[in-house]
């Protein structure tokens, strides 16, 4: 969401929560918003809505925890999917090729971890050691999204182009080619990085292109 949203976003939180008899104040939406504002506002709308009709936790008025939970799964889920694209990947691109995931959080996190060729070097019989790693920063980020990342994840062979002079390869993409576009274009910028990260949320349907 952008500030622009968030007069809406108050309304139907403030719309929601009297229906639980809770009182939006306006510490509360602070709260709400600081947790849900890399959302796009229609999936905190849909979310709220679930919400409400939920006869389970329905009963209660729904947390930021809650709404995050129905707008992407559990963040077990997630980072369990996140990480079985990058094995794929791993298997069928290898760290030669530079690449582009459909998940922005997939490049944050692996560039914390040393890169892509670094993350393709371990032998079968540590990844599942990496995976533990990997899956542990990725649930980290799902509640502390990542002010930025890089755009591609650079491989062993633009490295050494980069240096000799030559031309560069474009990346390998992996998932859904609008996503992969947005997570691209939104890299390492402050400014369209945390809309990047929102949108490639909706748009991320598991299939690959690369792997």
């Amino acid at each position: 969401m952008t500030n622009n949203d968030r007069k809406q976003f108050a309304t139907e939180l403030t719309d929601v929560l009297a229906v639980y008899g809770r009182e939006a104040s306006k510490g509360v939406l602070r709260v709400y918003w600081e947790a849900l504002k890399h959302y796009d506002l229609s999936a905190v709308t849909e979310a709220l809505s679930r919400h409400t009709q939920n006869p389970d936790n329905g009963q209660f008025a729904p947390k930021p925890a809650d709404l995050i939970k129905l707008m992407g799964g559990t963040s077990n889920d997630r980072a369990l999917i996140a990480w079985a694209k990058v094995s794929r990947a791993i298997g069928a691109v290898g760290g030669h090729s530079s690449i582009v995931f459909d998940d922005a959080l997939i490049h944050a996190v692996i560039h914390e971890m040393g890169g892509w060729p670094a993350i393709c070097r371990y032998p079968e019989s540590e990844l599942k050691f990496v995976a533990r790693e990997f899956e542990n920063r990725y649930r980290t980020y799902l509640f502390h999204r990542p002010q930025n990342y890089p755009p591609k994840l650079v491989g062993i062979a633009e490295m050494g182009n980069v240096q000799a002079g030559f031309p560069i390869d474009p990346p390998l993409t992996v998932g859904k080619t609008d996503a992969c576009r947005l997570v691209f274009k939104g890299g390492f910028e402050k400014r369209s990085a945390p809309t990047a990260l929102a949108n490639t949320c909706k748009l991320i349907s598991g299939g690959s292109h690369a792997a």
